[in-house]
């Protein structure tokens, strides 16, 4: 069987509902993409084909990867399955909103009470599939955790990257909080129209990165969600990239080093999360660090050298025998 075979056929082997999700999605990108550039309608000052685009590539990258992390179960493959189906629809629901709101009713999806319309999409239907998605992917998790993977060095980077992931998207919810300005008015007895922002200290819609939109001149909490979230991207590769370099370098050829310096890159990565949020929380724009926010990542950087330099030290050196 040649190679390109051999990758189709573990391919087709992924669990079919989380690929064909992922398919469309890739479909449904181009599709927005087109959108962005042809369309001239917006919504909080973007194009209302953005937000679509921006989730589309997420999700698909997502769905993809937890396609691929239930194909390690060694056991229990077919609650896996179906624990995979619920996030397949879960995600499916929430694309559906995503695209119908802002493309169809050229109205806000997130955050958005305006009419009973709004509220049952904003406040029932979308918590209630993402929530639904976020329960099955963490079951997935404690799955992964508590079962035994003969490539060690993966299992650490599917176990770390798949929890941070669902920590990240559980940093999510922060944005549904009242602003202060919204809870001054929740307290006056008023019913604001809008509850939550994706910003703080500065309001939504401002100047943001080109594509992303993060605030440029506040704290924008999308930042730690979106990070935590493609953990479960980045560490798997990480450990692809461990196990390729170790071909060059003996130090990596050991999988007892690969899986300590994927923890350490795991704990670093998880300090970056928090920085993130914390700088976020504090009204601060990723564009705009100040002393103490890069104290911090360079106490994190610093903790995940001395982590590398420790892993690598760790490897046993060949005793040589003295012949008299």
């Amino acid at each position: 069987m040649s190679s390109n075979e051999s990758v189709l056929r573990r391919a087709a082997a992924l669990h079919r509902p989380l690929i064909g999700f992922a398919t469309v999605m890739a479909v449904l990108s181009v599709v927005a993409a087109i959108g962005v550039i042809f369309d001239d309608r917006t919504l909080v000052n973007a194009s209302i084909w953005l937000k679509p685009f921006k989730f589309t590539i997420s999700m698909a990258l997502y769905a993809v990867t937890l396609a691929w992390m239930i194909s390690l179960l060694p056991k229990a493959r077919r609650w896996g399955w179906w624990l995979g189906t619920v996030v397949a629809i879960g995600l499916a629901v929430d694309m559906v909103l995503i695209f119908w709101q802002p493309v169809f009713r050229v109205r806000q999806l997130h955050f958005n009470g305006a009419d009973a319309l709004d509220r049952l999409l904003a406040q029932d239907i979308l918590p209630g599939a993402t929530y639904l998605a976020w329960t099955a992917s963490l079951v997935l998790a404690l799955m992964l955790v508590f079962q035994k993977m003969a490539n060690k060095a993966q299992a650490a980077a599917v176990r770390i990257g798949l929890s941070v992931a669902l920590l990240g998207l559980a940093l999510g919810m922060l944005m549904f909080m009242p602003t202060p300005g919204q809870q001054g008015l929740i307290d006056a007895g008023m019913k604001p129209t809008i509850v939550g922002a994706h910003s703080v200290g500065v309001p939504d819609g401002g100047p943001g990165l080109p594509i992303l939109g993060w605030s440029t001149v506040g704290g924008d909490l999308r930042i730690p969600h979106f990070v935590g979230m493609h953990a479960l991207q980045l560490l798997p590769l990480f450990a692809m990239l461990l196990a390729a370099l170790s071909t060059r370098f003996p130090v990596l050829s050991d999988p007892l080093v690969r899986r300590r310096l994927i923890r350490v890159g795991g704990l670093g990565y998880l300090g970056l999360i928090a920085i993130l949020t914390w700088q976020a929380l504090r009204g601060q724009s990723i564009v705009d660090p100040d002393v103490w926010t890069l104290l911090a990542v360079g106490a994190d950087a610093a903790l995940v050298g001395f982590g590398v330099l420790a892993s690598v030290a760790s490897v046993r050196q060949p005793t040589e025998t003295i012949t008299r």
